[in-house]
């Protein structure tokens, strides 16, 4: 098989890290490598893959911190969202393509969670990378009220854009299981069950007390 796709665990919060690439071409990307870098890295070696990028869906430190050691490691650029609050070597902007082989990842900026929050999509593979915006089932955390109100803009026009077909695979292992799809968290997603942002904003008041009734981490 040509795309390669590794999802891996990479220590914190149940973080995942996630190694793409072009087993023809020799080349890849890494995506949120965070606590332990080197795990990542040894998967690339061990694919046979020289890294180009290292990309960050969000500057949080949970997803950055392991950027100096797989820079280290790889000689690659690291890349994040605007106002990527650490040091990097591209500011990736909406619509931006990051190409590896044959294949590319097209650039989302999605802020709510965080201001330089991004999303990739491997474009023709249908795999879909939501960092802290949209977990298995539930949706990541905000600040503000404002901060709320754009994640529901940023939910929904990712509803509206990607295919319904398209795997989703989260920044935490908080769900059911580790990976979903839009049209099953469209139909079972609690928070995009709500019909308007009004709902939603109650929804995510509610949350704590909600999985505390009903045992959820």
């Amino acid at each position: 098989m040509r795309f390669i796709f590794e999802q891996i665990r990479v220590g914190g919060d149940r973080n995942f890290g996630y190694l793409l690439g072009d087993r023809e071409a020799g080349v890849g990307v890494l995506i949120d490598p965070s606590y332990t870098p080197e795990t990542v890295v040894e998967r690339a070696r061990a694919q046979g893959l020289r890294i180009t990028h290292i990309l960050n869906t969000h500057g949080h430190a949970d997803h950055a911190n392991g950027n100096e050691g797989a820079k280290a490691l790889t000689g690659a650029l690291v890349a994040g969202g605007p106002g990527h609050p650490g040091p990097t070597d591209l500011t990736l902007k909406d619509g931006d393509r990051v190409p590896f082989g044959a294949y590319s990842l097209r650039v989302w900026h999605v802020p709510g969670h965080y201001h330089d929050h991004l999303a990739f999509l491997v474009e023709g593979e249908g795999a879909g990378f939501t960092g802290d915006l949209l977990f298995v089932g539930k949706v990541g955390g905000t600040q503000t009220e404002a901060d709320g109100r754009t994640e529901w803009d940023s939910l929904q026009r990712l509803l509206r854009e990607w295919p319904p077909h398209t795997t989703l695979w989260p920044g935490h292992d908080y769900g059911a299981r580790p990976s979903s799809t839009i049209e099953w968290e469209r139909c079972y997603n609690p928070f995009l069950l709500c019909p308007d942002v009004e709902a939603f904003l109650k929804a995510k008041g509610e949350w704590a007390g909600f999985k505390a009734n009903h045992g959820l981490r």
